[in-house]
């Protein structure tokens, strides 16, 4: 047993996956044996996970955790905290505010499996896109294009019940809105499969390398229903005064500075403990062996999923183990097995 506690640390410099799995097997023989050798184990995944988050903005953590997974499983978690803050760009940007405004000065919206540019021309033509006549975003005299551009205004319209004066804007928060603006993962240090795989929107899909929330599908329906538009930046992301910024797509912006192993990006950890890669593998290939919740099992990097096209409005379709939490501030506790309840009408909190 030692000696192979001592390989795991010899083999540090090797890819943070692989570390994770020499990890869950080092645990699953740990279980067995008394105190000291678990508390090693314990801290050779909380090594891995530090260093797998070593891009984002830490606040507390990664420590280990006495947790309940959303199938009511007690286990043993990590625990980490951390602001939804990219390191390597500035999020943004999000609405035009004229029918000229071009890409450069406005994010993406999502349609029909596509990605396309909400700029000042997409804004225009809302009403031929949708095919309703209702659709005004765009002040046809001034070219000037209505946008949440206040607090109050943000929190009005980013929400499932839309304030109706907010009509034909364009929706839009900002990150300095927010007072509190640190999330707390209690992520299981290995994963437990549930009787029924469970849906990714319950309570997200995972979170991100570098600390931001990998949410479940924005309720686009109920964005819609209101005639509001309520765009993502090139990343995938967008703010709300619950979520703060977090994503519903995974782009090439993000795996671009995603840590890498040989079968691809990996660009985050799902609550059930699992990896998530990018969509496409290292050689730019889309696996054709995903199961409906978008993973798979290769041998040396066990199950893991792939993040879904950015222009499907999913990044996991469903968790194929137990999940933890993803809990607002830095709360420590976590039961996730009273977390089940479906999301209300509109998709949950204030639009995500």
């Amino acid at each position: 047993m030692q000696a192979c506690q001592c390989k795991v640390i010899k083999e540090r410099s090797l890819m943070i996956v692989n570390t994770w799995m020499r990890w869950a097997i080092l645990a699953a023989l740990s279980f067995a044996v008394a105190g000291p050798a678990m508390a090693h184990s314990e801290k050779d995944a909380l090594q891995a996970v530090a260093e797998f988050f070593k891009q984002a903005t830490v606040v507390a953590g990664p420590t280990a955790v006495d947790c309940t997974l959303s199938g009511g499983t007690k286990t043993r978690c990590f625990s980490i905290t951390v602001k939804p803050r990219p390191g390597n760009y500035t999020p943004g940007p999000w609405c035009p505010t004229q029918a000229s405004d071009g890409p450069d000065k406005s994010g993406i919206w999502l349609k029909d499996g596509q990605v396309l540019d909400a700029d000042g021309t997409f804004m225009g033509s809302l009403p031929q896109l949708y095919k309703d006549n209702n659709w005004q975003m765009v002040d046809p005299k001034t070219g000037k294009i209505k946008v949440t551009d206040t607090r109050e205004a943000c929190d009005a319209a980013a929400r499932p019940d839309v304030d109706p004066k907010y009509r034909n804007y364009c929706v839009q928060c900002l990150p300095e809105y927010l007072e509190a603006d640190h999330q707390t993962y209690v992520i299981p240090l290995e994963p437990r499969a549930p009787a029924q795989s469970s849906e990714g929107r319950l309570s997200g899909a995972g979170v991100a390398f570098n600390g931001v929330r990998l949410d479940g599908p924005a309720p686009v329906d109920a964005i819609l229903g209101a005639y509001t538009i309520a765009p993502f930046d090139d990343c995938g992301g967008h703010v709300n005064l619950h979520a703060g910024y977090h994503y519903h797509a995974v782009t090439d912006c993000l795996n671009k500075s995603a840590p890498t192993a040989a079968h691809g990006a990996q660009v985050g950890m799902a609550l059930d403990g699992h990896t998530i890669f990018a969509r496409l593998t290292a050689d730019e290939q889309a696996p054709t062996d995903l199961d409906r919740c978008n993973g798979h099992t290769l041998a040396g990097l066990g199950y893991h999923y792939h993040a879904g096209a950015p222009g499907g409005n999913s990044i996991l379709a469903c968790l194929s183990a137990e999940a933890g939490c993803a809990l607002e501030g830095d709360a420590q506790a976590c039961d996730a097995s009273r977390q089940r309840r479906p999301p209300p009408p509109g998709g949950g909190p204030p639009p995500r």
